[in-house]
C-alpha cells in the first residue's frame, strides 16, 4: 500500500488556538488551572438546537472508517482511529462542545472497495454523520460519494489518491492541488519533494540507498517515487520487489550485501518490514540506517523487532509531526495522558499514526468550535479553507487546502526524524527525536512530477 505523504511547507505562521481545544489541553497536560465549564460548553449562549445534518440540540455525530481488518493486519490502519477517539472522549469528558457531547460511530471497511463504499453509505445515509475524520483506509472507494454529498473529511492518511483529488476531503497533511473533482493534483500530476533524502545525505553522509516495497499497486508506486526522489538527490538505487503473500527477503539481504547498500528504504508495513529485519540480521548486513515511513514509527517496533536487535537500531522514522515519545510538548503530553487513560491497553502499540489521529479530531474540533453554537457544514469548511495554514498546535508540520498554481523551482520543505534506540529512556528503549526542532529542520529541495 502507498503510505502517507508529508506536505511541503515553507514558513509557519502563528495560529490562534481555540478557546475549547485550549482548555481541554491545559486540563490534561496539567499544565495550570482547569477553565471552568462555559470554556467548553460555550455558557449561556447555546442555540438548544439542531443546526445542520448530524446536529442535535445536544449531540455532534462524527465518523470514522478505518481499514481494521484488511490484507495487511488489524494493527496496520488502527492507530489514527484511536487517537481521534480518544480526544473525543476527553472533550466529551471536559463538556463537550458548546453544550453538545460528541458521538463517534466507526465502520471498519475490511480494506476493500466494496467494503469501503458501504461503510460511507452507512455512516452517511443511515447514520447522517456530520463529518468524517481521521479516516485510515487501504481503498478509499467511497470518496466521491462522500464529496457529492459536501460532508467534510477532516484529517484523513493519504494512502491513495483521493485527498488530492475531491473537494470537501481534507487530508492530515493538507494540500494545493485543484482538488475539484476532475483530476488528481494538477491535469492528473502530482508533485514530491526530497526533503528526506536530502537530510540523510548531508546528516549521515550517505550516497546508496535499496528501496523495498511489495508487489502491489500502491506500494509498487510509492517505491518509485523513493527511487525517484534518491536519484534526484545523487543516490545509486537498489530496486527490491518482494511478493505480498511470500515475500522473499533473504534474496533482499543478499542483493544488499552485493550492493553495499548504506540506507534502505521501503514501502511495506511492519510486519513486513520485521521480517526483513530477520533477514538482514541473519545474513549479517547491516545498513548504516533503514528508515521507514510514518505508518512503522510504532511502539510495536520493542517486539516486532526483538529477533533483530541491530537491525532495530539502525531504524529511522520521519514524518511531519511530532515523536509521540516527546513529552517534552504539552501537546504530546496530553495526547499521550489521554491514551493512558481511556486506551491503556494501547501503551505497546502507540504510534505516529495515533497522534496524528489526535491532531485530526482536534482540527475538526478546532473547525467546529470556530462556528459556535451555529454549527455547520459550510461554517466547518470555511475554516479549513482559511490562507493560515494549521498545526494542531504544533502537533503537525503547518498545512493547508489553498490551490496554488502547478508547482514549479524548488521549495523550502521540513521534517521530522527519529531513530530507534534500545538504551534510551533508561534502558527501556524507544524512539529518539533527531532533529532541534521539525520547524526548522528544513530545506530547499526540488519538486519532482509524477503521475500516481
Amino acid at each position: 500500500m502507498q503510505l502517507s505523504r508529508g506536505p511541503v511547507t515553507a514558513g509557519r505562521r502563528p495560529l490562534r488556538r481555540s478557546a475549547a481545544v485550549l482548555a481541554l489541553l491545559l486540563a490534561l497536560a496539567g499544565c495550570g488551572s482547569r477553565l471552568p465549564e462555559s470554556a467548553f460548553t460555550g455558557g449561556s449562549g447555546d442555540s438548544g438546537r439542531a443546526t445542520d445534518t448530524g446536529v442535535t440540540a445536544k449531540e455532534i455525530k462524527i465518523g470514522v472508517i478505518t481499514s481494521l481488518t484488511s490484507p495487511v493486519g488489524s494493527e496496520a490502519f488502527s492507530g489514527p482511529r484511536y487517537g481521534a477517539l480518544a480526544l473525543f472522549r476527553a472533550l466529551d469528558d471536559h463538556g463537550g462542545l458548546h453544550g453538545r457531547s460528541v458521538k463517534v460511530v466507526t465502520c471498519d471497511d475490511s480494506g476493500s472497495g466494496i467494503g469501503n463504499q458501504d461503510c460511507v453509505h452507512r455512516l452517511i445515509d443511515k447514520e447522517q454523520v456530520f463529518a468524517l475524520v481521521a479516516g485510515s483506509v487501504l481503498d478509499y472507494a467511497g470518496a466521491s460519494y462522500v464529496s457529492s454529498k459536501a460532508v467534510p473529511d477532516v484529517g484523513g492518511q493519504p494512502i491513495g489518491t483521493a485527498y488530492d483529488r475531491w473537494p470537501h476531503l481534507y487530508g492530515i497533511y493538507g494540500s494545493n492541488a485543484p482538488r475539484d473533482g476532475r483530476s488528481v493534483g494538477w491535469d492528473g500530476v502530482l508533485y514530491q519533494s526530497t526533503e528526506v533524502y536530502r537530510f540523510f545525505k548531508e546528516r549521515l553522509g550517505a550516497r546508496s540507498a535499496a528501496v523495498v516495497s511489495y508487489n502491489q499497486a500502491d506500494s509498487a508506486r510509492y517505491a518509485r517515487q523513493i527511487e525517484e526522489a534518491l536519484r534526484a538527490e545523487g543516490y545509486r538505487v537498489l530496486s527490491q520487489t518482494v511478493d505480498l503473500a511470500l515475500p522473499n527477503f533473504q534474496a533482499v539481504a543478499a542483493a544488499m550485501r552485493a550492493d553495499g547498500s548504506e540506507l534502505l528504504f521501503d514501502s511495506m508495513d511492519t510486519r513486513g518490514n520485521a521480517a526483513l529485519c530477520q533477514a538482514l540480521d541473519a545474513a549479517g548486513v547491516h545498513p548504516v540506517a533503514k528508515i521507514t515511513n510514518v505508518q512503522n514509527w510504532s511502539e510495536s517496533a520493542r517486539t516486532a523487532y526483538a529477533s533483530s536487535p541491530g537491525c532495530r537500531n539502525a531504524l529511522w522514522a520521519t514524518s511531519s509531526s511530532r515523536n509521540y515519545e516527546d513529552t517534552r510538548y504539552p501537546v504530546v503530553k496530553a495526547f499521550r495522558d489521554a491514551m493512558a487513560k481511556y486506551y491503556p491497553d494501547r501503551e505497546p502499540l502507540l504510534s505516529a499514526w495515533e497522534l496524528e489521529g489526535w491532531a485530526a479530531a482536534r482540527w475538526l474540533t478546532d473547525a467546529m468550535d470556530s462556528c459556535g453554537t451555529e454549527l455547520t457544514r459550510d461554517c466547518v469548511e470555511s475554516y479549513l479553507k482559511r490562507p493560515q495554514p494549521y498545526d494542531a498546535g504544533g502537533l503537525i508540520l503547518p498545512a493547508d487546502y489553498i490551490p496554488e498554481p502547478r508547482p514549479s523551482g524548488p521549495i523550502r520543505a521540513c521534517l521530522n526524524a527519529a531513530r530507534w534506540q534500545d538504551d534510551a529512556y533508561g534502558g527501556r528503549g524507544g524512539w529518539v527525536t533527531q532533529v532541534p526542532d521539525m520547524n526548522t529542520n528544513c530545506y530547499d529541495v526540488a519538486q519532482l512530477p509524477y503521475r500516481p
